[in-house]
């Protein structure tokens, strides 16, 4: 018998039903242990120490409807994509993770999941533009209301909460504001309410925050960022404790298709491998990059949970473990020397997307975010943001000052 756990998406025996129950057990291992070990053991044929990538759309089976320990047809189960959820879903400390081609897929199904016609959502003032634009267009079109609200200020959660709220939306911190919101807090606002609270984890990763243990329904990731962390690999992942929600994931995984690749699944769980000791690097380096920025004429203000300043240092302080790797600056230059800004740095590239390896920066309001612009969620001309790799950090300071010394004093 193989000694790799398969998670069996249709259980037919109660063999399966009993390695589907111990292959979602969380796991009481350190983060860098569990980020290496979760989820998968060396199998007694080869002994591989990677997840091998099965690359087969479909699985023999031992007769009509007799699956071999679970697997099909990779649309509704695959092991390479199994292995990813389980290591994701311990990282979180969740009985249960479904993985997904993009971030913005994991979203959309969440939210077919959890919204119907008629229902109402909470978002946040500084949520992500394509979580915005999802909901503005697509859902809006399909009778769901929404509100916006500065989700930092528990009191505005609790006062736009209805009867007809099904999802408050959190990210913390927010894209690209770095705003911060007490999780716990919000989560006891919605209790007694129909309202199901899902916390975008993105910015800060498992390593540095777990939602579900502060009362979050789900937690979802754009596996692009930090967990796959090498600017290489688009795909999604949902985690919780909710067993009817997870069997909904599964669900519209197998009927919809959204799944990653296998090839995506082990390039994304090949990065996680390293997520603890990047995530530390990068908090390193946001660090001293922030304190010097925060230093520097050109720059009015400088948006880091880490920084005293910060108007939710202390709730990030409580409920991260550091303060993450992701800087927003807004320029006493306004516009201009935004853009000039980002077109003056030599080593940390201007691009869309975060969290991998390498730095780079760009102009949300004219890249990311430009389909907020007019909406209560608008992003600052002034602001740019940056996601900080783990370079070395003379380095990366040196870039820093040679563009702020090429903006005008």
């Amino acid at each position: 018998m193989d000694s790799l756990v398969y998670y069996c998406p249709q259980p037919r025996s109660i063999f399966l039903q009993e390695l589907i129950q111990l292959s979602h057990k969380p796991t009481d291992q350190g983060f860098s242990t569990a980020s290496i070990h979760a989820g998968y053991e060396p199998d007694e044929y080869y002994g591989s120490i990677n997840v091998p990538i099965y690359a087969s759309t479909t699985f023999a089976q031992n007769g009509p409807n007799e699956l071999r320990r679970g697997y099909e047809y990779t649309r509704v189960g695959n092991p390479t994509i199994t292995v990813l959820e389980q290591t994701v879903a311990a990282l979180e400390g969740a009985e249960y993770g479904r993985a997904f081609s993009s971030g913005m897929a994991a979203t959309d199904i969440l939210f077919r999941i959890l919204l119907k016609p008629g229902d109402h959502i909470i978002l946040g003032n500084d949520a992500y533009g394509g979580t915005f634009r999802l909901i503005d267009t697509v859902f809006v079109a399909w009778g769901v209301e929404y509100t916006v609200v500065d989700t930092s200020n528990v009191d505005e959660v609790k006062a736009a909460i209805r009867d007809n709220t099904k999802l408050i939306w959190v990210e913390t911190p927010t894209n690209p504001a770095l705003a911060i919101t007490d999780i716990e807090a919000v989560a006891k606002a919605a209790e007694g309410t129909d309202a199901k609270l899902v916390v975008d984890n993105t910015f800060a990763s498992p390593y540095l925050q777990q939602p579900l243990k502060l009362g979050a329904y789900a937690v979802l990731h754009s596996t692009t960022k930090y967990i796959g962390g090498h600017s290489d690999v688009v795909g999604g992942l949902v985690v919780t404790n909710d067993q009817q929600l997870d069997e909904e994931l599964l669900f519209m995984q197998g009927s919809i298709g959204p799944i990653p690749s296998v090839f995506d699944a082990y390039l994304t769980g090949r990065g996680v491998k390293t997520l603890a000791v990047r995530m530390d690097r990068h908090c390193d380096n946001a660090e001293k990059i922030a304190e010097f920025l925060d230093s520097r004429p050109e720059v009015s203000t400088v948006l880091y949970p880490g920084l005293e300043s910060h108007p939710g240092h202390e709730v990030a302080k409580r409920q991260m473990k550091r303060f993450g790797g992701m800087i927003s600056v807004r320029f006493a230059g306004g516009e201009e020397a935004a853009k000039k800004f980002c077109t003056s740095t030599k080593l940390i590239c201007l691009a869309e997307s975060l969290g991998g390896v390498e730095s780079l920066l760009e102009h949300p309001a004219t890249m990311t975010h430009q389909s907020a612009a007019g909406s209560q969620l608008e992003v600052p001309r002034d602001l740019v943001r940056i996601s900080i790799g783990i370079e070395d950090i003379e380095d990366l300071l040196a870039d820093v000052e040679q563009a702020l010394d090429q903006l005008p004093q």
